[in-house]
């Protein structure tokens, strides 16, 4: 009896604080389900049904794609090889200091949005492919740096002692004794991102950081509703192609 009084009166405590979040925002519920609203919206969304595939618009959005997918691309190769430079000190190998000054920084840069990065890279870059592919960049290096890290604390040492007691340098007993048994984890972190880096470049247009997004963004922003169920369905095959992409990657190289 008492489990039930203590669900009902947390039911009650989020009715009331969904009433008055409504309330506080002022919304118009009944203007938004009426006959006119709905009509408006069933107007809105018809406009969606019929894409523009004319040539043109067709090749402006092929090079969308394709600008967004080198977004990506570019991003998460810079992130990768970002996140193992800090991943080496983060995960202890040159002493306490560094390890806490990389983590601090890993944790600064994954903090940070992409979208804000895109708004900074923008400033800082100008308008373009170059913005999103910065602010891809920074904030998957982190993301990676610290997943990194993780899995090199958490490799086994013996290989690499094997190494340097066999007359082998740090770099190599790195290159031979650890990196082979944390590659296949590493590669998968970074196939994992690039299928969210794709999804976020096609989104970082809406500041200007170029791609489908971009594209995106005009159309809605001119109400041109088929060009922008054009760009829409590009997001959609586009996922689906690097989702696909990327599974088939981690089944060849990653479970074998």
């Amino acid at each position: 009896m008492t489990g039930l009084l203590r669900s009902l009166g947390w039911l009650l405590l989020i009715l009331l604080a969904i009433g008055a979040s409504f309330a506080y925002l002022e919304m118009d519920t009944g203007g938004l389900f009426d006959a006119r609203g709905l009509g408006q919206m069933l107007d809105y969304g018809r406009d969606f049904l019929a894409p523009d595939l004319s040539a043109t618009h067709l090749t402006a959005v092929g090079r969308g794609a394709l600008e967004t997918l080198a977004m990506s691309a570019i991003g998460t190769l810079l992130a990768a090889l970002l996140g193992m430079l800090l991943a080496l000190p983060a995960a202890g190998r040159f002493g306490r200091i560094a390890q806490s000054l990389s983590r601090l920084f890993l944790n600064a840069l994954r903090a940070v949005p992409e979208l804000v990065w895109g708004a900074l890279m923008v400033l800082a870059a100008g308008l373009g492919p170059n913005a999103g592919t910065l602010a891809l960049a920074l904030h998957t290096g982190g993301v990676l740096g610290r997943l990194f890290a993780e899995a090199l604390e958490n490799t086994p040492t013996a290989p690499a002692e094997a190494v340097r007691l066999a007359g082998g340098g740090r770099v190599a007993a790195f290159a031979y004794g650890t990196l082979p048994a944390v590659w296949p984890q590493l590669v998968a972190y970074m196939l994992y991102r690039w299928e969210n880096n794709i999804r976020m470049a096609s989104v970082l247009g809406f500041v200007g950081a170029g791609g489908l997004g971009q594209m995106l963004y005009f159309s809605l922003s001119l109400f041109q509703q088929a060009q922008a169920a054009t760009v829409i369905i590009a997001m959609l095959l586009l996922v689906l192609c690097v989702d696909s992409l990327s599974a088939w990657a981690r089944q060849r190289w990653v479970s074998h």
